[in-house]
């Protein structure tokens, strides 16, 4: 509201201030309207006819995706920059689609080929004095966040990003709604903060009505005389802040929500599933039909509306099993009746278990009785089977590989151990209408992200040059967070979401050319996308041993044709290593006698003729073996 006093206040706006005010009252004229709303009648800031869909993308393994923190990248339209203090880090910094469209050469030369963009929905504008700029804290699902734009530009962005050869996949949130009520515990009508007790006699306790400690019976209202039933749900209402009952209407709804309060141990299941996120962000009772439809319709009609490729999918392991079965498969059924297939949708479960993690990828069939009760969820006639989601963010490897061994040197053993589980506790077969790829070989590889530090923060440049090797070489489809690039080295958010644009775009930086150099030999090379993956060596030593700190696997076979690939890495900070250890080399898959080239380096190694290979490599250093008579020149 403050920020359209402001351009009110204007007496020659430019054009782009006209047009932002537009964008402004525009969602204020439209509001009565869409009060009134319920799934499957939405408004999308007036431009609700939906484009044609088509399928971009083939095979999601050939994809390389880049994390993009859209109000932090690039600010191309300065007149949707209302709240922007860029000199506080939890603030609006003003960035936006059209800035980010602005880019795309810029990352198509990098070797991105998919973007994965920040939520795009209104989101509370700020909460406990500080900004939601991130976009997981939503308030309207239908209309766009007006500080990125409207669904014109977030269609330009995506159809650009098209032309260039670059897919699109936005960030959904289904767990929870933003800070958008409090439980009126004392029931006066107001969201009160109180502390009780005196800390003599009687245990002080500190009580705030928007986030409340967690309660299993559900958050309960007391008086002077005593526990008086579940406390009411009561919306707030303040549009300087976006602080208004959330759209589509079924969310207003209390009976919606679970309403047990704040999550305090995240290792007990009923918290896990059922309390608030800490902050205050409301639980959805993602269980009910009436959620589950209202969730389908909201995220099928952004994807009609703007034809992008797929769902990254905030808070996983939040949200039971049963909601990722019904969301999947009725968003995968109704985008393919309209031409979009190979729709990837992957999670986020912020979790190094790898049994938790995958067990979202897998075809997890119900009994028949609770088959029968989520099935009367589904109005279309169309039957759910045990399909969950395509992938899973690789959380087990960024913890046991990108921290342990790559940053703290720990032995790569470990790394052959997670490579070994996949198969076990990730999906083997692929879902229906889904990739066409088993979620084993599609996880999403990363070396950090927004909500963990930097890995420059911890580590340098040797460290994550190699780090960005593995990433880029191993089976799945790799990620990588905006900046990484650019040596960007920010600590734990809010510090990790730096402004990209004063790195100056660099294109010569020189971790920007190593990332454009392992992209294009990825591309150059099918066994690094497509191959089946085999560890050929690992060691449990990390000390002065021959071979501390040595890893190697292979990529062949599979969809890679003839291809064939070896990747060599020696982890070690300090020493040469040598994949061999007490007079026993490495044995590889390569035929005997023939020679590898090393496209990172250009040397060539001779395989012996038992079979085996003893390659020595400098500290923190990645090799990239080829046949010679597969080698692709001018790379």
């Amino acid at each position: 509201m403050r920020a359209i006093m402001n351009l009110l206040n204007l007496r020659n706006p430019t054009v782009k201030q006209a047009s932002k005010l537009r964008t402004l009252v525009g969602p204020l004229v439209a509001g009565a309207a869409l009060v009134g709303l319920t799934p499957g009648c939405m408004g999308y800031d007036g431009f609700e006819e939906p484009v044609e869909l088509s399928t971009h993308v083939g095979d999601w393994r050939d994809q390389v995706i880049y994390q993009v923190m859209i109000d932090r990248f690039e600010d191309g339209d300065v007149g949707l920059n209302f709240m922007v203090d860029t000199t506080a880090q939890a603030r609006w910094h003003g960035g936006d689609w059209a800035g980010l469209e602005s880019r795309l050469d810029y990352l198509e030369d990098l070797g991105v080929t998919a973007i994965w963009i920040s939520p795009v929905y209104k989101n509370v504008e700020t909460d406990a004095d500080v900004d939601g700029y991130h976009g997981y804290w939503p308030q309207d699902f239908t209309s766009p966040n007006p500080h990125f734009g409207d669904v014109a530009a977030l269609r330009s962005l995506t159809a650009s990003a098209h032309e260039h050869g670059i897919a699109i996949i936005i960030d959904v949130v289904t767990n929870h709604v933003g800070q958008l009520f409090y439980y009126d515990i004392n029931l006066n009508g107001n969201p009160d903060e109180q502390t009780r007790g005196s800390g003599n006699q009687s245990e002080v306790e500190h009580i705030n009505e928007y986030d409340p400690d967690f309660d299993p019976r559900g958050i309960q209202s007391e008086t002077s005389l005593g526990e008086a039933g579940p406390a009411p749900v009561i919306f707030v209402h303040d549009p300087a802040t976006n602080h208004l009952p959330p759209l589509p209407r079924v969310l207003q709804n209390p009976a919606v929500y679970n309403r047990r309060g704040r999550t305090v141990n995240f290792d007990d299941p009923d918290q896990l599933l059922h309390g608030d996120f800490p902050g205050g962000l409301k639980d959805l009772e993602t269980t009910r039909c009436d959620v589950k439809q209202a969730m389908v319709d909201v995220y099928a009609r952004w994807v009609e509306l703007t034809d992008v490729d797929g769902f990254r999918i905030d808070t996983v392991k939040h949200v039971e099993r049963e909601f990722w079965r019904y969301f999947t498969q009725k968003v995968r059924q109704r985008l393919a009746a309209q031409g979009k297939t190979n729709f990837f949708m992957f999670g986020e479960s912020f979790d190094g278990r790898v049994d938790l993690v995958g067990s979202f990828t897998m075809n997890d069939v119900p009994t028949p009785e609770e088959l029968a009760r989520e099935s009367e969820c589904v109005v279309d006639g169309r039957e759910l089977t045990g399909d969950q989601l395509d992938s899973v963010f690789h959380f087990p490897q960024y913890y046991q590989v990108m921290r342990d061994v790559f940053q703290n040197g720990q032995s790569t053993d470990r790394i052959q151990t997670l490579f070994e589980e996949r198969p076990t506790y990730y999906g083997q077969i692929p879902m229906e209408l889904g990739v066409g790829i088993p979620p084993y070989k599609t996880l999403v590889n990363f070396i950090d992200n927004h909500d963990v530090p930097r890995f420059l923060y911890e580590s340098d440049q040797p460290a994550l040059h190699q780090a960005l090797g593995f990433l880029l070489t191993e089976e799945g489809v790799p990620c990588i967070y905006y900046g990484t690039e650019q040596g960007f080295s920010g600590g734990n958010d809010p510090a990790n979401r730096e402004d990209m644009w004063l790195s100056g775009f660099d294109r010569s930086h020189p971790t920007f050319q190593w990332v454009k150099r392992l992209n294009a030999i990825r591309r150059a090379y099918p066994a690094l996308r497509r191959g089946d993956q085999t560890v050929v060596y690992s060691t449990p030593r990390i000390e002065q041993e021959e071979d501390a700190g040595m890893f190697a696997f292979e990529r062949a076979g599979g969809d890679a044709a003839e291809g064939y690939a070896l990747v060599v890495m020696n982890a070690h900070k300090t020493k040469a290593s040598t994949t061999a250890f007490e007079g026993t080399a490495m044995t590889v898959n390569a035929a005997p006698g023939s020679t590898l080239i090393d496209v990172v380096t250009g040397q060539s190694h001779s395989v012996a003729g038992d079979g085996t290979l003893a390659l020595t490599l400098d500290p923190v250093t990645v090799a990239i073996l080829v046949p010679q008579g597969q080698v692709v020149s001018g790379l």
